[in-house]
């Protein structure tokens, strides 16, 4: 499975090199997951809780480790930001289809 997903990454890479285009690799990979595989496979119960960990801490205002930004560990660092760009991601496409179904009324 893991071999196939490679092979979407180097196709959309290779498409957007070749046309000059732009192509997202999750939504790439995410349109194509169901002809090969569940999509249960990705979920990971450990990434589940960083997640909850994430929006926990963000709606409640409060920090994950006790201590200064320097005192956090540098893996929870990492996986906030990719959290993090990865719930802005979801809301700026959430976005668009809004303004495409208004625009298309």
């Amino acid at each position: 499975m893991w071999q196939v997903v490679d092979l979407l990454i180097e196709e959309v890479k290779e498409n957007n090199m070749m046309r000059g285009t732009e192509f997202d690799i999750t939504q790439s990979i995410n349109a194509q997951l169901p002809f090969f595989t569940c999509r249960n496979i990705f979920f990971d119960k450990e990434i589940q809780k960083d997640i909850q960990r994430y929006v926990y801490c963000k709606d409640l205002g409060v920090s994950p480790y006790d201590g200064s930004f320097e005192k956090h560990p540098a893996l929870w660092i990492d996986k906030y930001f990719i959290i993090k760009q990865a719930f802005a991601k979801q809301e700026s496409n959430e976005i668009a289809k809004a303004k495409r179904k208004n625009k298309n009324g």
